[in-house]
This record gives structure tokens, sequence and C-alpha cells, in this order.
């Protein structure tokens, strides 16, 4: 089973491509380059798009237009070879790379995504409330590590890489495969452009 998994939600994005659950290899790209970044993986292995038996990608919480370009990549690539597609959440592969952390993204608009009694919340990186000695991990970690810092929290160094979303973890969250078009985003609010439109 070839798997290609990839999310693009967050500025520091992954790319992996793995058979029956053992990673062949890993690239951390731009959501951009993401496609470019499956091929390179693919060559490498040995393999063309065609061989491929599933993609897993990221829904998300995070950037709107990476979240977009992740899951436009998806469904073209599912469409072109017929693949079943399985979204993962973003906040659950951050954690998996960090097991016993919590998940802080950078969300913009001085908040920050993050799990809350388990699931997927937008909150103000001040009611973030974490228990003492709580490893957090994440872009959001990274942009507020004072005010975690201060809240009790322990935040590894800017450089380390419990702060990426690795592509590796998504394979194995992955829950039921399906059309690619039946996965959605995990967006928490709503897009600025839409809010514009209510206005």
């Amino acid at each position: 089973m070839l798997t290609l998994a990839f999310d693009t939600a967050t500025p520091r994005s992954s790319c992996a491509l793995l058979r029956d659950g053992d990673l062949l290899g890993e690239r951390e790209t731009k959501a951009a380059a993401v496609l470019a970044a499956a091929d390179a993986l693919l060559a490498g292995a040995g393999q063309v798009a065609a061989d491929l038996d599933r993609i897993v990608c990221g829904v998300g919480p995070g950037s709107f237009t990476g979240i977009r370009i992740g899951l436009a990549v998806a469904r073209g690539l599912a469409l072109a070879i017929d693949l079943p597609v399985a979204g993962v959440s973003t906040l659950a592969a951050l954690q998996e790379g960090a097991p016993g952390s919590l998940p802080v993204i950078d969300g913009s608009r001085k908040e920050v995504f993050t799990l809350t009694g388990g699931e997927p919340a937008v909150i103000r990186p001040e009611d973030l409330k974490p228990a003492p000695g709580t490893l957090c991990v994440g872009s959001g970690a990274v942009r507020y590590r004072a005010v975690l810092e201060a809240a009790g929290a322990d935040v590894p160094p800017d450089s380390s890489e419990l702060h990426l979303v690795r592509a590796r973890f998504h394979a194995g969250l992955a829950g039921e495969f399906g059309p690619a078009e039946l996965v959605e985003p995990l967006y928490l609010r709503i897009p600025d452009a839409e809010k514009a439109l209510e206005r």
C-alpha cells in the first residue's frame, strides 16, 4: 500500500511517502510547492503517481490558503488517478509528533488553534490555561511562548522539529478512505473574504 501524505495548513508544510506504514521519504516544503515535493519523493523511491494507492491530506485548522491548496492537490490527484482520500486534523498530527503535548497553531488575529477538552478550538492565547509543565508545540507555541511559559507551560526551542507538522504521522491517524470530494476542511472560523461579503 503506497500512501502519499501531506499537510499544507501551516507555513512549514510537510509531504511524506509511505509503503505499508514504513516511511520511504519526507520533505519539508511550502504549500504552493507540495506537488513538486510529492513528485520528488516518488522519483526518489522509483515510483510515479500512478503507483499510489491512496492519499492522506491534512485538513487544518491553519491557513485558509494553505488548507485550500492541500485539498485542491489531493482532489486533483485523486480524480486524475482514481485514488481514495482520507483527511486528518493538523492538530492531531502535530500532537502525534510529541505525544502528551498540547498542539498550538498560530491562527493570526491574535488567536491560536488548539485542543480544548480534546476538541479543536480557536481561542486567544491568554485564555489557554495549560496545566503546569504541559509541553506546547506548534507555530502558536513559538509565537506566544512568553504567554504560555508564564502560564507554566514548557515550549521547546523555536528551532525544534517538534513544532513541525510531520506528514509521516498522517497515514497512521487516517480514518476511513473515500472519495476526495467528501474530505472537508477544518477551518474553525469563516474566511475574511466571506466576512467581507456579509457586510
